[in-house]
């Protein structure tokens, strides 16, 4: 009697399981390949439910700018209507390899790096690239790689606005050149346009470098020995300073302070910070170059997001990077000096002029 009662339980109980398992499969369907796109209906949910998530590695928020940049590109992706993780490797190259390591393994489908060095950076998108994530270079190129996208400034059209108004207002003279970090090729760039502007003046005896030299890693004390050195190599007699940017510039500003030359022999630098352009005012620094960030960082966002939707992004200008010809935006930087700071910087919001002038 036990066994006529619980085989019919148990056969009407596999049914019942198999009946549940169907149901299942219809509803939720099982993909042997990790690849294989879900049912057409299923997609669209998954679209409307996840936001694209976009990956920010950063080298540095040590400098006024970064923070700028930081801000602004956070707030261009989040316009769109994606989301941003961001890293910031404080000048660590073995750091920020972490730390996209750590981006890929949660599933970023865009990687935007401002790489800290240009060289060990293609090893993140060699990571990247192994993981299907396309990268963007963010104002820096990365050097040697194959990288999908570069979105920056004409940094050679950066040095050429520095040589012109140095150049104008010095127009023979002992030059010093104090250049940015050697790692950041970016620096290339800015001294390959200043000497495009110096060459034939160099050529025809007008002009002499007496002092070149890069400033390890941007570090604003390296700029400062380096101006110290230029001075006492020079007797303190030199005509005209390019500065890798206004930190460097700041540096510079202060040594010639000590000297009594600050005023007397010009300074070029680069970024607009409110320091330099309040130093333009005071007259210590002769120009910087603005770069708006806020163009840099609605391009770079719409940019990666379009690449994380596999959109193919058609550009004018390729940048050689040592293996490819990288597509490249590339905004125009502008030159300012005393007399178009209203129409520049405090035009765009970038500084106010109550910051600027302090009242």
């Amino acid at each position: 009697m036990k066994q006529r009662i619980v085989k019919p339980m148990f056969f009407l109980s596999i049914i019942v399981l198999a009946f549940l398992g169907a149901a299942c499969e219809k509803t939720v369907p099982q993909m042997t390949n990790p690849t294989e796109s879900p049912p057409e209906a299923d997609a669209s949910v998954q679209s409307e439910d996840r936001k694209i998530k976009v990956g920010f590695l950063m080298d540095t928020l040590e400098e006024e700018r970064w923070l700028k940049d930081k801000r602004l590109f956070k707030e261009a992706v989040e316009e769109i209507g994606a989301e941003v993780e961001i890293m910031v490797a404080n000048g660590d190259e073995v750091l920020q390899i972490i730390q996209a390591e750590t981006l890929i393994k949660q599933g970023v489908d865009v990687l935007v790096m401002v790489p800290y060095n240009a060289e060990a950076a293609g090893v993140i998108v060699q990571k990247a690239h192994l993981a299907g994530i396309k990268v963007i270079s963010y104002d820096r190129l990365v050097k040697n790689a194959e990288i999908d996208l570069y979105v920056s400034f004409d940094n050679e059209k950066v040095g050429e606005l520095q040589a012109k108004a140095l150049t104008a207002l010095v127009p023979k003279g002992k030059y010093v050149y104090i250049g940015g970090a050697d790692t950041d090729y970016n620096a290339h760039l800015l001294k390959k346009g200043v000497f495009n502007v110096l060459k034939p003046l160099i050529d025809k005896g007008d002009i002499k470098i007496v002092y070149d030299q890069w400033t390890k890693n941007w570090i604003p004390t390296n700029a400062y020995s380096n101006m110290e050195a230029a001075l006492k190599a020079n007797n303190y007699e030199i005509d005209a300073v390019f500065a890798g940017n206004d930190a460097t510039a700041e540096e510079a500003v202060k040594v010639l302070s000590r000297h009594g030359l600050a005023g007397k022999t010009p300074v070029a630098g680069q970024d607009a910070e409110l320091a330099a352009i309040r130093r333009i005012v005071n007259g210590t620094q002769t120009m910087t170059v603005y770069k708006p960030i806020k163009s840099l960082a609605v391009a770079a966002a719409k940019a990666a997001v379009r690449l994380a939707k596999g959109e193919n992004i058609v550009t004018e200008r390729k940048i050689n990077n040592g293996k490819i010809e990288v597509p490249s935006i590339l905004l125009p930087p502008i030159s300012v000096d005393k007399n178009n700071i209203a129409e520049t910087v405090i035009s765009d919001g970038f500084h106010s002029k109550e910051e600027i002038y302090q009242h």
